[in-house]
């Protein structure tokens, strides 16, 4: 009589549940981004957090500031009737989150509105504006960039040869106090000197070359100590490195000593600085362009604001936060390419 064999029990822990494993692997890896891809999509997600801070923020706070704008737009003497037919009209009238929605619908059809004071395109109104300002910014800040790496690498160069204490007492002093003087309060000074007293350059407007030249001294000059404070630090711990001791001794030209071997290294932490300043430059042009009559998004902002112009406030504040958003992400893809071991590797 021939024995049955046993029947055949498929053993979960062997082969089927190994090839299982293997699928469910298959199906989680998808296809997976680059370092340099994912660290973009990463910046870009930020970005995008932040401008939806930025709008929910520049609504509400807005909405604290005490008195009506529509009574401000139409005068004290217009009639209480005007004035709920002008506020239903422009949706005032609606709760303030009804009002909130009907503006972030309106934001990203690209649609600004109109300003309650003189019903014209808030977009227009910032695209006419838009060039003084950017261009007072990106002159100030090539004047700060190009006059603080040589600065600062000539100071901790000077901080290296005999009288140092003194040498760096002068010139901890001089950037010091570029760096403590408020912006206006320099651009008051640069008009009362070289306007009213030497005569040498115009005091207020826009159009000119020689118009510029104040306005972005006073906007430049506190960036460009800072920077250059941050180069010399740099610079000074470069000096006394190994490899800058092993370039000099093969008798080098000191321009390529400084070139080649010292500025690339401290290239990392002055472009992070400059991004920054850039960014702070940027929105410090309102109160230059106030002192200066320079007709930029700053000679807007700070009347709409004392009107509680809504749409024009809001519409500024984002145009600002999209440009120092910008620029921030363009100096991280920059510091990305220099220096990748200490940009795509973070979180």
């Amino acid at each position: 009589m021939t024995a049955t064999p046993p029947p055949v029990v498929a053993d979960l822990a062997g082969a089927p549940t190994a090839a299982l494993a293997v699928r469910a692997e298959g199906r989680g890896r998808g296809p997976r981004l680059s370092p340099r891809a994912a660290f973009l999509v990463r910046r870009l997600g930020r970005l995008l957090v932040s401008l939806a801070v930025v709008v929910v923020a520049s609504f509400f706070l807005i909405h604290l500031v005490p008195g009506d704008p529509v009574r401000a737009a139409l005068g004290i003497q217009a009639s209480p009737e005007l004035v709920a037919a002008t506020r239903a009209e422009l949706g005032l009238d609606k709760p303030l989150p009804q009002q909130f929605f009907d503006y972030v619908a309106h934001l990203l059809r690209g649609d600004f509105g109109e300003s309650i004071r003189t019903g014209r395109s808030v977009s227009e109104t910032i695209g006419q504006r838009f060039p003084a300002t950017v261009t007072l910014g990106v002159l100030s800040f090539l004047l700060a960039l190009v006059a603080a790496v040589p600065l600062g690498i000539g100071a901790a160069v000077a901080l290296q040869r005999p009288g140092r204490k003194v040498a760096d007492a002068l010139i901890s002093g001089v950037l010091g106090m570029l760096i403590a003087v408020p912006g206006f309060l320099l651009a008051v000074g640069l008009i009362a000197l070289f306007a009213v007293q030497l005569k040498w350059l115009p005091a207020a407007g826009w159009g000119k070359p020689e118009d510029a030249v104040l306005p972005v001294l006073a906007l430049a000059l506190g960036p460009l100590a800072y920077l250059a404070r941050i180069v010399q630090v740099e610079m000074s711990g470069v000096l006394g490195a190994t490899y800058m001791t092993t370039a000099r001794a093969k008798r080098l030209p000191g321009r390529l000593v400084y070139l080649r071997h010292a500025l690339p290294n401290i290239i990392t932490a002055s472009l992070t600085v400059s991004g920054l300043l850039l960014s702070g430059m940027i929105a410090g042009t309102v109160l230059i362009e106030t002192v200066f009559a320079i007709p930029g998004m700053g000679g807007v902002m700070v009347p709409a604001v004392g009107a509680k112009d809504y749409p024009i406030v809001q519409g500024l504040v984002v145009v600002y936060a999209l440009i120092i958003l910008g620029v921030n992400l363009v100096v991280d893809l920059i510091l990305v390419t220099v220096d990748p071991r200490s940009s795509i590797t973070e979180g």
